[in-house]
Formats: structure tokens, C-alpha cells, sequence
């Protein structure tokens, strides 16, 4: 008979090592981001901030002609997520990396979390009426079933 070993608890190792936030600017993105934050610092894990930028914008489909703002608004937030750390340097040490990529977010959520092999993923609550429809990033996330997830309000 063969004898099977438990594995053996290691403290410090049992907890997240990469946690992949989703954020776009909205109030919900940035509660989710300061959410996972907190769990990274706690749990000594990386923290990976992902913005998806969509590939159309809103009236690229109607036809209208339309400046391309998601590189703006990348920008715009990797120099909110900068300043936010400067404040924290020498409070908090954590590590942290931010990532963009085009697409549709869900996808690139996906895509995100599976690259960088995420122990959680974290997300804001959808503030958009039409993810009532379509379903919300954060409900198709859950769905997918490859990683706990966690849905910030």
C-alpha cells in the first residue's frame, strides 16, 4: 500500500501570489484597485493593474469621426496609480505593474490573468445599464470559473 503524504502548511505561502486588478477610471474600478491593494500589500503578493482599452470608441460605429481617447485615458491613469504610490513610498512597499492592452475587457481580462498566471482577480461593479443585457465584465469573469474573483461595489 502507498503511503500518501499530506503536504505541509507553509506559513507565508498559502496566501495570493499575483492579483490582478481591473481598472478604467470609473469611482468602482478605483475602490476595486484600492481593494486589492490592500490584499497584495497583506499578502506580500504582486498587484497587476490592467486597463483594457476598447477598440472602437463609442461613435466610431455610427460612422462619426472620432479622436481615439483610450491611449489618453491609459496615460491619464498610470499617472493617477504613480502619484498614488509616491504618496505611500515609505509607508507601504509593495510590488506592483501596470499593463494595457486593446480589447474587449472580458477578454482581456482573461487574457491578462492567464499571462501573468493570477491567484485572484478583483474587479469594480459594473456602472453601466447595459450590462444588464450583455452581463457585466465581473459576472463573465466569475462565470469562467479559473480564479476566485471578487467583485467590489
Amino acid at each position: 500500500m502507498e503511503d500518501k503524504q499530506q503536504p505541509v502548511f507553509e506559513r507565508g505561502t498559502d496566501g495570493p501570489k499575483v492579483i490582478v486588478v481591473g481598472v478604467d477610471g470609473s469611482d468602482s474600478s478605483w475602490r476595486a484597485a484600492a481593494y486589492a491593494a490592500g490584499l497584495a500589500r497583506r499578502q506580500g503578493a504582486k498587484l497587476a493593474l490592467v486597463y483594457i482599452q476598447p477598440l472602437l470608441p463609442a461613435g466610431a460605429t455610427m460612422g462619426a469621426p472620432v479622436i481615439d481617447p483610450t491611449h489618453e485615458v491609459a496615460e491619464e491613469l498610470m499617472a493617477e496609480i504613480r502619484r498614488s504610490t509616491e504618496r505611500l513610498q515609505g509607508i507601504y512597499h509593495m510590488r506592483w505593474e501596470f499593463h494595457t492592452l486593446r480589447g474587449d475587457p472580458y477578454a482581456g481580462m482573461v487574457q491578462m490573468a492567464d499571462e501573468l498566471r493570477a491567484d485572484a482577480v478583483v474587479v469594480g461593479a459594473s456602472e453601466s445599464a447595459g450590462h444588464r443585457i450583455m452581463g457585466s465584465v465581473a459576472v463573465r469573469l466569475v462565470k469562467t470559473g479559473r480564479w476566485p474573483v471578487t467583485v467590489v461595489p
